[in-house]
């Protein structure tokens, strides 16, 4: 792995990477966050009985249209023709959701920033959404669990 940023030139002033040279591949890139509440408010997420609607239904919907938009919310994300997002949710206790995302791409640069982009827009959904009931609700753990394809190949987190 080299130590060398790419995203800055020999002055150390930010700059866009130019992808033009570089092989078009099938890549994936997952991510999670995870979203902590009161186990009344989980409750009323799963009875879907949180008055401003089904929330999981809007936090994946926000998470799809957060990835195709990350290039105008990171500067140097360059703008991706997105094959695919997939958002998931899992209970992991009675008052921890677990938001998944999955975003895929056959392009010259990865989809890590689009997956993180989605989970984190989702987990700000599900806040805003019950935070009426909860305003005690943390957002954590957000981070990149797996990517395929690229120069790099892949990456997996360790489970430990």
């Amino acid at each position: 792995m080299s130590d060398k940023l790419t995203h800055t030139d020999t002055d150390g002033a930010a700059h866009m990477v130019d992808v033009g040279a570089k092989t078009a591949t099938k890549r994936t890139a997952v991510a999670e966050a995870h979203v902590s509440m009161k186990s009344a408010t989980a409750e009323l997420i799963k009875a879907d009985a949180i008055k401003k609607g089904d929330v999981l239904a809007v936090a994946r919907v926000a998470g799809i249209m957060a990835a195709k938009k990350t290039h105008e919310l990171i500067p140097l994300c360059h703008p991706l023709a997105i094959t695919g997002v997939d958002i998931s949710f899992k209970w992991l206790s009675s008052s921890v959701l677990r938001v998944l995302a999955t975003a895929k791409v056959d392009g010259k640069t990865g989809v890590e920033m689009e997956a993180l982009t989605a989970a984190t827009t989702s987990a700000l959904t599900v806040y805003d959404m019950a935070k009426a009931v909860d305003k005690e609700m943390t957002i954590s753990d957000v981070r990149l669990l797996e990517k395929t394809g690229g120069k790099s190949g892949t990456y997996q987190r360790d489970s430990a």
